[in-house]
């Protein structure tokens, strides 16, 4: 079995311009969530361990059902520091969504935590060893490291001012718009149709465009979708199912 086939088929959807649609589990995270959304015809989930109290073993029991079920399953780590990230592929995602990215050399060290020697520093070990067939080092680049799909968030005016050269990194899958804390950064509290704001998000976009890389997008995903952008996240799970259990109740009631 090819584990790494939900990563391709997310990255081929992506280069064919399809639309690719995910959750970000921060509240609450159990492994029925994958079955959920495979059922709902989603096509990834983010473990959020940046606001999330997952722990490990759950977290690799996610992956290993993501693994076997062939769905792709992302962790955004708590820190992206060299530790925390080699730790993170340790417990087994196809996929890393990295919070504020601020420059090409914190790209480089999620890579040295990605990728084995000679190209990174890793050391594997824990459920992400069952990505391969076997321990050499061939097996790791071919199997796994060449698929692994990262997306780094642009959410500070650093991030913004860098998003050229974090963008056009060898591990950039495609770039992260974190828009709630960009709007803050920008000081435009959350003010989507803020003149600076709607330069940075286009600032970005034709970034992304230069590169040949998608945008990755947090929102109202029929909004975004409409206005052309194909890498989306409709947000937390408990958050819609609030927002449902919140009208359907104010349906009877009424």
């Amino acid at each position: 079995m090819d584990t790494m086939e939900p990563a391709k088929t997310i990255k081929a959807k992506l280069a064919r311009g399809e639309l690719v649609a995910g959750v970000l589990a921060t509240s609450h995270l159990w492994p029925g969530l994958v079955e959920v959304a495979i059922d709902a015809g989603l096509d990834y989930i983010i473990i959020d361990l940046e606001h999330g109290a997952h722990g490990d073993n759950l977290v690799a029991e996610v992956c290993t059902l993501g693994r076997t079920l062939q769905f792709a399953v992302f962790v955004r780590p708590a820190r992206n520091d060299f530790r925390t990230v080699s730790k993170t592929m340790d417990l087994g995602p196809c996929g890393l969504l990295l919070a504020t990215v601020e420059s090409e050399e914190a790209m480089d060290v999620v890579r040295d935590a990605i990728y084995l020697p000679p190209r990174g520093r890793r050391r594997p070990g824990g459920a992400g060893n069952r990505w391969v067939q076997d321990f050499h080092y061939a097996s790791w680049k071919q199997q796994v490291e060449e698929h692994v799909i990262v997306v780094p968030q642009i959410e500070t005016l650093q991030g913004l001012e860098h998003v050229s050269r974090i963008a056009a990194h060898e591990i950039t899958t495609g770039i992260g718009l974190g828009p709630y804390d960009l709007s803050m950064s920008l000081g435009t509290d959350m003010d989507w149709d803020h003149p600076d704001f709607v330069s940075a998000l286009k600032k970005i976009e034709q970034v992304g465009q230069d590169v040949g890389k998608p945008v990755w997008r947090i929102g109202d995903v029929a909004r975004l979708s409409h206005s052309g952008s194909n890498f989306v996240c409709i947000g937390d799970p408990t958050a819609l199912m609030a927002t449902k259990l919140r009208e359907t109740v104010e349906a009877i009631k009424g």
